[in-house]
């Protein structure tokens, strides 16, 4: 299963793409973050569907420094096999 998220708020500058990393090596999940020039965070993520709803929730939370608005989700069944979670730029 995939997910692409974006996540709103106060999101970047504040060590989110890092958090969203961590989680992700938790949660076993594989794909990408990145900062948008809109100030959004962009997740693509690949996983088990219960794995990527946990980390979802997570991503709501986001780090301590964080102030995390809205999280809208688009789900595909389409993989892009991605091998490991890093961050984009």
């Amino acid at each position: 299963m995939k997910a692409l998220i974006a996540i709103q708020g106060v999101v970047q500058g504040v060590g989110y793409r890092f958090f969203v990393i961590k989680q992700a090596q938790l949660y076993n999940i594989k794909g990408y973050t990145r900062n948008l020039p809109n100030g959004f965070v962009e997740v693509v993520a690949e996983g088990e569907q219960g794995m990527l709803n946990d980390f979802i929730e997570r991503l709501k939370i986001g780090p301590a420094a964080a102030q995390v608005t809205g999280v809208d989700v688009k789900w595909s069944e389409k993989e892009e096999g991605f091998t490991n979670f890093r961050v984009q730029f």
